[in-house]
């Protein structure tokens, strides 16, 4: 089973390519992040032409979450997080394809910080690791997918110096990612790859792709009984340099069921 993550930052600019990409690739499982249109504009037929059918979570202009799987309607069981009724962004959507429970996350940027918006990352980061605490009690397989906007390491920005005062890679931040995944989460990539200078994002100002002026900041996080399922992982990087393309490239992991 391949399921793939991948911010599309505008789903309607980024048709092309995105319908490109999932006929090339052909993941059983697509998380989108950054739809950035409202629920009833989401294209809901060009992915069926295509054959994917999908659950969204829309908002107008900003965010927006869905998933997409092949040949198949996804099961939603889900969308947003417990904790503050009064959040409205949609960042947050759950659904179940072949036995396994994919969630699709787009975290608050955070920037500038400090300030009431990394306040409200911090206060996001907590209320999905509630969540993800009670996905792991379930004792069903679950891959939580997406932007987290953190930057883990040092290994994972070029030239990290440059971004210790940016939201993404605050101690905050990278703090509320281990605790995270010191529930029992794996990150799938570094899993495989533990050493590698892996990118999933190439800012579009200073050829940054062209330079591989990178971060990774889009990640896969399987629950245990996964991560002894997983085969590969990778980045399509490729895509970030294809025509009017997002400024992320998709993540994929491959799974044994």
């Amino acid at each position: 089973m391949k399921i793939a993550t991948y911010n599309v930052n505008g789903i309607h600019a980024r048709l092309p390519v995105l319908l490109r990409w999932l006929e090339e690739t052909q993941p059983d499982v697509a998380c989108l992040q950054e739809l950035k249109t409202p629920q009833e504009k989401f294209p809901e037929q060009a992915l069926l032409d295509i054959g994917y059918q999908a659950v969204w979570h829309g908002q107008k202009s900003w965010n927006g979450v869905a998933i997409l799987a092949k040949e198949q309607k996804p099961e939603e069981v889900g969308r947003g997080l417990a904790g503050d009724p009064e959040d409205e962004q949609s960042r947050y959507l759950e659904a179940m394809v072949n036995g396994v429970l994919i969630g699709c996350l787009y975290l608050p940027n955070g920037n500038p910080a400090p300030g009431p918006k990394f306040d409200y990352k911090l206060q996001w980061f907590d209320r999905l690791k509630v969540h993800a605490a009670d996905l792991l009690s379930s004792n069903i397989p679950v891959v939580l997918a997406g932007d987290y906007n953190v930057i883990p390491t040092e290994l994972d920005a070029y030239k990290p110096e440059r971004w210790v005062e940016d939201a993404l890679f605050r101690p905050e931040s990278r703090a509320s990612f281990e605790e995270l995944k010191a529930q029992g989460w794996i990150d799938a990539l570094r899993l495989l790859h533990p050493n590698e200078t892996i990118y999933t994002f190439w800012d579009y100002f200073r050829n940054a792709y062209g330079r591989n002026a990178g971060l990774r900041i889009d990640h896969l996080l399987l629950s245990p009984d996964l991560a002894g399922k997983l085969v590969s992982a990778g980045v399509d990087r490729e895509v970030r340099g294809w025509e009017k393309s997002s400024d992320h490239g998709p993540v994929w992991i491959e799974v044994n069921l």
